[in-house]
């Protein structure tokens, strides 16, 4: 296991998203990408697929990426990082890649491009084994196309495609389990992180790097946008999420599980909601804050007897 970097250290790494880019103020996925280019020792290549990261940080002909970079369309992000690890794995063979050079392979989507329109790309990825890291920055809709309801949106909050008003509280389905539909698939790691807790993430970032074959690692992405909420409150929104369980710190490798974080104080989860403007609505119904606090409970019990197994 290689060591967890400081901040400093992350930040003095030349490696990271350049500054210059078109996101809006506060928010979450710059810290993030600079967090997942800046850990790896080794030299990246990323396939992103096509959502707000892309279309700000790549608008033509300017490109805030230091390393190798593939613009792919939404669905097919896995298929592509799948294509250019298979490459690299044939110029090994033939000789035109030194044997002991390490390339780090990383496939980027948003939760549209995860949950929803890639997921069958990211399934065959996992299936067929290749040697990559597949990074999801989870804002919870499809934000740069009109903040959507996509199925990572949690039950309640309202979204341009699931409005809260007389007739709706909001969208009446819950969270697709995109950790767990993973996990099924059996690859080595599987983790859900947050920039609230850098240390946590670069520790399980370095950590995947360093194992061979699928990894898949869900970062909590809040957006001022969509979500609602103050451009400098991004960081405190994501450790809420934290503290209240509502996006639980854990792993799984080689089919154990481990609860990375557990809250000194679990503190409610109408901490997080009533922060939000995409919740703001649930204000006097105590009924639904109660209904999302039972799911929030629910889940969190399950890890917490599922912390130490070993499950495949």
């Amino acid at each position: 296991m290689k060591r967890i970097l400081s901040l400093k250290e992350l930040a003095e790494r030349t490696v990271g998203l350049a500054s210059g880019h078109r996101a809006c103020a506060g928010c979450s996925f710059p810290s993030i990408i600079r967090m997942v280019l800046g850990s790896s020792d080794y030299p990246v290549v990323v396939s992103n697929a096509t959502g707000c990261l892309e279309v700000v940080s790549t608008i033509y002909p300017y490109s805030a990426w230091p390393c190798s970079w593939i613009h792919v369309a939404f669905e097919n992000a896995a298929a592509v990082i799948s294509g250019v690890e298979a490459a690299y794995k044939a110029l090994k063979r033939r000789g035109e890649i030194k044997e002991d050079k390490k390339i780090v392979f990383i496939a980027i989507g948003g939760d549209g491009g995860t949950y929803d329109i890639g997921l069958q790309a990211l399934s065959g990825a996992l299936e067929r084994g290749h040697n990559f890291l597949y990074v999801l920055y989870d804002n919870q809709a499809y934000m740069n196309t009109g903040i959507q309801r996509s199925s990572a949106t949690p039950f309640g909050a309202s979204t341009t495609t699931s409005p809260a008003g007389k007739s709706s509280f909001g969208k009446i389905q819950d969270r697709k389990e995109i950790i767990e539909i993973v996990a099924a698939h059996k690859i080595p790691y599987v983790a859900q992180a947050s920039i609230s807790h850098w240390g946590d993430l670069i520790r399980k970032l370095r950590k995947a790097y360093e194992i061979e074959g699928p990894k898949f690692i869900s970062i909590i992405a809040p957006c001022v946008i969509g979500w609602g909420y103050k451009e400098d409150e991004t960081v405190e929104i994501a450790r809420l999420a934290v503290e209240t369980c509502f996006w639980p710190l854990y792993e799984i490798e080689e089919g154990v599980y481990r609860v990375n974080y557990k809250p000194k104080e679990k503190l409610p989860v109408k901490t997080f909601l009533l922060k939000q403007e995409r919740f703001s609505h649930l204000i006097g119904r105590d009924d639904l804050i109660e209904e999302i606090q039972k799911k929030v409970d629910e889940k969190w019990e399950k890890l917490l007897r599922l912390d130490g197994l070993k499950v495949f």
